[in-house]
């Protein structure tokens, strides 16, 4: 059943405009549903604006020093930190330090348990959707408490890189119990799509690894003790708790911020005599060499999140929008790659575009294995008599990955 209009767009930054830009349709029982155009967008105009239901910075990612903001998501680290830490070098200075937006003297820590937020508004958003409950107040530390022990948990399962929290479950669970309205939003969880069983148990696979059948039986007693809601109960059991999972497995939709990268983009837009460009950009590549040596490809602060509008967006090997996080913060902003028609279907990718160039074997081979279906848009179906074979150019090309230089700058300044 389709989600009610105001459902569908409530977590837009400007739900009136963007009802008025897409809507929502049932394509079929394969596809499901999808987001359609209602007026033309011309390319690199901004579709919407979306923040999520809930969302989580990963646990390995916190814990190996990423500061972001517990509610948010803003890296907290100003540029020339975050340049000092990822490169090893902590004399290091950036030039036009201005251009950093990060505001340190902004920065409020819960009274309670210490966790960081960029902003007072932050903060007291979190405390009223979800951190009361969350709160570990003084024992924090304590590793015996219910919370830091499913967390332990969660990080002895699931190791970088990082697809997925169990946090995003957990505030899942504390938003309905903290809220006022709680059937609104059983009903805003329930709009997102759901798997068959079989399907489930392929995706908590993929997430947990050979072993998983045991360690989602640990998970679902520790989230159990810490978190327990009779409203919720059927979330507990172990066919709703692999139902949960399989769900923010599903439609988890990846946030990275960087302070450094907006630094970066910053830097791209300064008007400058020819010679100080040079200067810069040569200062800016080498960064960039150095942070490879130094850290290699996890550069961003990473997490997770539940976007309603978005997450009806079906993927297409020739994608004419994109999601970016260019507020350095949870915003989602959807944006066209191409024109886009009026009744047009408004589709993203779930490759990366080094991906979207392979073969169609392979691009179905990647999309069976991670999102369980078969593609079958235009290019795929034009496709469709092509080898189903990969080609050892490909075969090559997996076993050398990213390199440095340009590659490594796409990863800097793609957030």
């Amino acid at each position: 059943m389709a989600a009610p209009v105001d459902d569908m767009f409530s977590r837009c930054v400007d739900p009136a405009k963007a009802s008025n830009c897409v809507e929502v349709r049932f394509i079929d029982n394969v596809k499901g549903k999808g987001l359609f155009a209602k007026r033309p967008f011309k390319k690199g105009d901004t579709i919407f604006i979306e923040q999520p239901l809930v969302s989580s910075q990963f646990l390995w990612n916190a814990l190996y020093k990423y500061r972001a903001c517990e509610y948010c998501l803003r890296a907290l680290e100003t540029a020339e930190e975050n340049a000092r830490r990822l490169s090893g070098l902590p004399a290091l200075s950036l030039p036009h330090p201005e251009l950093c937006k990060v505001r340190p003297d902004r920065h409020q820590a819960c009274p309670h348990c210490q966790v960081m937020y960029c902003s007072a508004e932050c903060r007291q958003a979190a405390w009223e959707q979800y951190h009361k409950l969350l709160c570990l107040g003084p024992s924090h530390r304590d590793p015996d408490h219910p919370l830091n022990k499913l967390q332990d948990a969660w990080r002895s399962v699931h190791y970088p890189p990082e697809t997925s929290s169990i946090m995003i479950m957990a505030r899942m669970v504390t938003t309905i119990k903290q809220a006022q309205d709680k059937g609104r939003w059983q009903r805003l969880f329930s709009h997102f799509c759901s798997r068959t069983a079989n399907e489930e148990e392929e995706i908590v696979h993929k997430l947990l690894g050979e072993k998983f059948q045991g360690q989602l039986a640990l998970l679902r007693n520790l989230f159990t003790t810490a978190l327990y809601e009779d409203r919720l109960s059927q979330w507990f059991t172990p066919d709703g708790f692999r139902s949960l999972f399989s769900l923010v497995g599903t439609n988890g939709q990846g946030i990275g911020t960087s302070s450094l990268s907006q630094w970066v983009h910053a830097c791209d837009t300064l008007e400058l005599p020819s010679q100080q460009r040079e200067q810069l950009d040569a200062f800016i590549d080498q960064l960039y060499k150095d942070i490879d040596t130094e850290t290699g490809d996890f550069l961003n602060c990473e997490g997770s999140g539940l976007f309603l509008l978005q997450s009806s967006c079906n993927h297409s090997c020739v994608p004419n929008a994109e999601a970016s996080f260019p507020d350095n913060n949870f915003l989602l902003h959807l944006a066209a790659l191409s024109d886009i028609s009026p009744g047009e279907e408004i589709c993203i990718s779930y490759l990366d575009c080094c991906q979207r160039d392979r073969s169609r074997h392979s691009r179905h081979k990647i999309l069976r294995e991670n999102y369980l279906f078969v593609c079958s848009c235009q290019k795929c179906v034009s496709q469709m008599d092509d080898a189903d074979m990969t080609s050892e150019d490909e075969e090559e090309a997996e076993g050398e990955g990213e390199t440095e230089g340009d590659d490594m700058e796409d990863e800097m300044t793609d957030v």
